[in-house]
């Protein structure tokens, strides 16, 4: 078993490209082990701003040596009457690179064939690796790629070195006009090398303990955890750490050293999220918090070299953030001189969308909107919301994109426009529905915690829907530039985890309705608006799918209708739930037998029996079944019991397969045939409403 080791050098690539990177090395090279029958025991990529790094140990040192029979032409073709062999014996030897002597008859089904024995495999993983190396490192992806040689060659930043080792001898490749070898180089400051690895096995260490890197992106994350909680706890605090910021500190650093800085604590006036933001996003450090949950004024960042004078390099940090809280105050202090009335006036000249006007514009649409849904039964429902605060909390949503602040911070838009509702005397309401109204911003952040936020939020992304729809924006398989299936699925999720039952066709129409006669739209508003809810349909399906829900029971679920998303949603779990029972194939296979008739002959069929063409008993059972069924269900139906709904099946069930056995649908009499599809009609115009059991493969 051999130990091969390679290593990808460049210049400082971002850090956001490092863990993709990890999983495309990681994947091509075990594609091209197993391939080739090579097994190992382990293997591992890290990566740096400078280098990717490919483990392979235990690696089997050659392909597996076995042998094998290949088949040729026919006896009857490979030799001539006088049994001499033919050109077509002779070509297919050459092709196997043996003498045609070593040709023999092998028996097959399909008759009599001349066959060579080879052995095959003994390749060395070197050379296997040597051949397909370039190739895998030439075309790994990156969001943006470059060349800068006379080769043209493209990748994310210029490559300046490769190392490849198998054990303690070189595998020779040359990629970019650079040469595979054994030097490889260090730390810029700490191991600035270039420094020669004698064999796999070291490779590791030297880097370590020469070049002053630590390779483990896991390890780099551990001593920046580990030494800034020391330092926070120091202060008597604890650091914000967050992941995203996490990830990317570990990866902008090949020699992680954890810093404490201060800052001048009369900056604590601004708020904690425009601190913590310019922390952040600007100089990449975190805040730290007291127990109290106040913020401290501290920060901790993270260098990329031990310097000799630490207390330089942390003023160093701490002036150049001072600089940029200096900004916030500046653009706070001059947003407070201002008012919402100011800004509103402001929205009428930036443009939201091409032909759709302006952002006043559409502040206007998204309070009529927010106040028509804050009417809406399936919202009262839940709980009050009050129309006029939702008026207001339309009206200002998006006064903040005018102020100076979010024009520094834009990922602050909506949650400024909160804090300075708040401060400058906006309705309390409107002021919380603001902050929260681009909630959910995606599938794994919640949704707005106040009522009139979930209504603000779904106004906005309804409105955004329906003006792209109607302008011919729709998202294609590889394109969704506005972000409109994430729209689709924050509708969805608000409805369904905040209990609302408002019909999206009606918030869909609603909702174009309020745009402007004006408008050029490049779609028929009735071909938008189909579009649109179909669309929005998928974008549900998939979000179920997404929850680990079995393909066939959502779509008897959506094809019973997804109008009401958050009822198609508890739908979909009772029918989960039920089809867990053990009846539940038997049921299910009934009522598919119902909904399967009534598809194919129960055209006109409207529901409605006489008792006195019932003949047979079986279909006098079927009726007073259904009686009574039908009457339970409605009152099952009126209080959202989907569960039991279901549960309905098992009691109806026999009698219908009963009326199956004991009588023919289809009779010759059209008026006894009418009225026992009438029958099945009443069942399905129930049971329909739940799943669509037709779609189930029982």
């Amino acid at each position: 078993m051999s130990h091969f080791v390679l290593e990808i050098g460049v210049e400082e690539l971002p850090a956001r490209f490092l863990a993709s990177l990890e999983r495309e090395l990681h994947d091509r090279f075990a594609a091209l082990f197993k391939e080739n029958g090579l097994t190992f025991d382990s293997l591992t990529v890290d990566t740096t701003p400078r280098r990717a790094v490919v483990h392979a140990r235990g690696l089997l040192s050659s392909t597996p040596v076995r042998e094998e029979v290949a088949l040729g032409p026919s006896v009857k073709a490979a030799f001539d009457a006088e049994g001499h062999p033919t050109r077509a014996a002779m070509g297919f030897a050459r092709g196997q690179g043996v003498d045609v002597t070593e040709l023999f008859r092998q028996e097959t089904p399909k008759g009599e064939y001349v066959a060579v024995r080879k052995t095959v495999g003994g390749v060395s993983a070197s050379s296997i690796i040597a051949e397909a190396a370039p190739s895998i490192i030439a075309s790994l992806p990156f969001p943006k790629r470059m060349h800068w040689s006379a080769s043209h060659f493209l990748f994310a930043r210029p490559l300046r070195w490769v190392v490849a080792l198998m054990d303690s001898d070189v595998v020779p490749f040359t990629v970019a006009d650079v040469h595979s070898g054994r030097m490889t180089t260090g730390h810029r400051v700490h191991g600035r090398g270039p420094f020669e690895v004698a064999c796999a096995d070291d490779f590791d260490a030297v880097l370590a303990e020469k070049g002053g890197v630590t390779l483990s992106g896991a390890a780099r994350r551990k001593i920046v955890v580990d030494g800034g909680n020391d330092l926070a706890q120091a202060v008597g605090g604890h650091v914000l750490w967050k992941e995203s910021l996490l990830d990317e500190v570990q990866g902008l650093c090949e020699h992680p050293v954890p810093i404490l800085g201060d800052f001048d604590p009369s900056f604590l006036e601004l708020p904690s999220i425009v601190l913590l933001t310019s922390m952040e996003t600007h100089q990449k450090s975190f805040g730290v918090e007291s127990a109290d949950g106040r913020l401290l004024p501290h920060f901790l960042t993270v260098a990329n070299v031990s310097s000799l004078e630490p207390e330089l390099v942390k003023k160093g940090w701490e002036r150049v953030l001072r600089a940029r809280l200096e900004d916030a105050r500046f653009y706070w202090n001059t947003d407070m001189k201002a008012s919402f009335d100011v800004w509103k006036e402001k929205l009428d000249h930036v443009i939201f969308l091409g032909p759709l006007g302006s952002m006043g514009d559409k502040c206007r649409r998204l309070a009529e909107l927010c106040r028509w849904l804050a009417e809406q039964p399936g919202v009262t429902r839940v709980d009050f919301v009050d129309p006029a605060s939702a008026l207001v909390a339309g009206r200002c949503a998006k006064a903040d994109l005018v102020s100076q602040m979010v024009g520094e911070f834009d990922t602050l838009q909506g949650i400024m426009g909160g804090i300075y509702g708040h401060k400058m005397g906006l309705d309390a309401a409107a002021a919380d529905a603001i902050a929260e109204q681009y909630l959910p911003a995606g599938p794994d952040t919640p949704v707005p915690a106040t009522h009139l936020g979930a209504l603000l939020s779904m106004a906005d992304k309804a409105d955004t829907l329906v003006g792209c729809f109607g302008l011919g924006n729709i998202p294609t398989g590889a394109a969704d530039p506005f972000a409109l299936r994430r729209c689709a699925l924050g509708i969805a999720r608000i409805l369904i985890e905040k209990g609302y039952r408002v019909s999206v066709e009606e918030l869909f129409a609603k909702a174009q309705s309020l745009y402007s006669e004006n408008i050029r739209w490049k779609l028929e508003k009735s071909e938008a608006l189909a579009k649109l809810n179909e669309f929005f349909a998928g974008r549900v399906k998939n979000y179920f799918l997404t929850q680990g829900n079995d393909t066939l029971l959502v779509e008897a679920v959506m094809n019973a209708g997804c109008g009401d998303v958050w009822a198609a949603s508890r739908r979909l779990a009772a029918l989960v739930a039920e089809s867990g029972k053990p009846g539940f194939a038997d049921n299910a296979q009934t009522f598919k037998r119902v909904a399967n008739i009534l598809r194919k002959q129960g055209a006109s069929a409207t529901g409605e029996f006489r008792r006195d063409l019932l003949v047979e008993e079986p279909e006098k059972a079927l009726a007073d079944a259904l009686d009574v069924m039908a009457a339970r269900f409605d009152e099952l139906w009126a209080q959202d019991r989907f569960d039991e709904l279901l549960a309905l099946m098992d009691g109806v069930r026999p009698t219908v397969d009963a009326f199956f056995n004991g009588v023919m649908v289809m009779a010759e009499d059209e008026k006894i045939r009418s009225n026992r599809l009438n029958l099945l009609k009443i069942l399905l115009s129930r049971m329909g409403r739940l799943a669509d059991f037709s779609a189930l493969q029982m």
